[in-house]
């Protein structure tokens, strides 16, 4: 005979912790269908009733029916389901488990090189104290470079000699 459920072996507030709010009415639901799925099992009785087969020996007067029903009804078995996913969900767990590493790795990682830049914003001269030439220094990539690279005000890209608009850029030729 199969195990007996005495209760659900299911932590619902360790899940609810970790199900995002817009799912709780899907939890909610699960777990009520949970709870009426084992308040019907425990309604039922662990062991089939038991037969009374004198009763059925007097009552019966077909001679050998009764035995022979008793015998076929000792033999009966009802299959307990193999357990074949949990080696399944193990090994999907394992890989869950190097997914989570991997992921745990590469934050970390960018955790670090987020904190070196946060220290190298920490680590520039602020802005309202900086001249031209320290902004210069320090973002060469964004300043103005009036001796190399002189620009027109507004120092945009379109106010410039050399400017070409990309769309008449990629526009076919009539």
């Amino acid at each position: 005979m199969s195990k007996r459920i005495a209760q659900s072996s299911v932590n619902w507030a360790a899940l609810a912790e970790r199900v995002p709010p817009q799912q709780k009415g899907n939890l909610a639901a699960f777990k009520v269908k949970s709870d009426g799925y084992l308040r019907r099992v425990l309604a039922n009785p662990a062991e089939p009733p038991k037969i009374d087969w004198a009763v059925y020996k007097q009552t019966i007067p077909v001679a050998g029916m009764v035995d022979n029903f008793q015998k076929q009804y000792a033999a009966l078995k009802v299959p307990y389901p193999a357990d074949t996913l949990t080696s399944k969900v193990d090994a999907q767990w394992g890989d869950v488990k190097k997914s989570i590493e991997a992921f745990i790795q590469e934050s970390n990682a960018n955790i670090a090189k987020f904190q070196k830049q946060i220290e190298e914003v920490k680590a520039t001269l602020p802005y309202d104290q900086m001249t031209m030439e320290d902004f210069r220094d320090a973002h060469p990539d964004i300043a103005i470079d009036s001796i190399n690279k002189p620009t027109f005000w507004p120092h945009n890209a379109e106010e410039q000699l050399d400017y070409v608009d990309p769309e008449k850029q990629n526009a076919p030729a009539h």
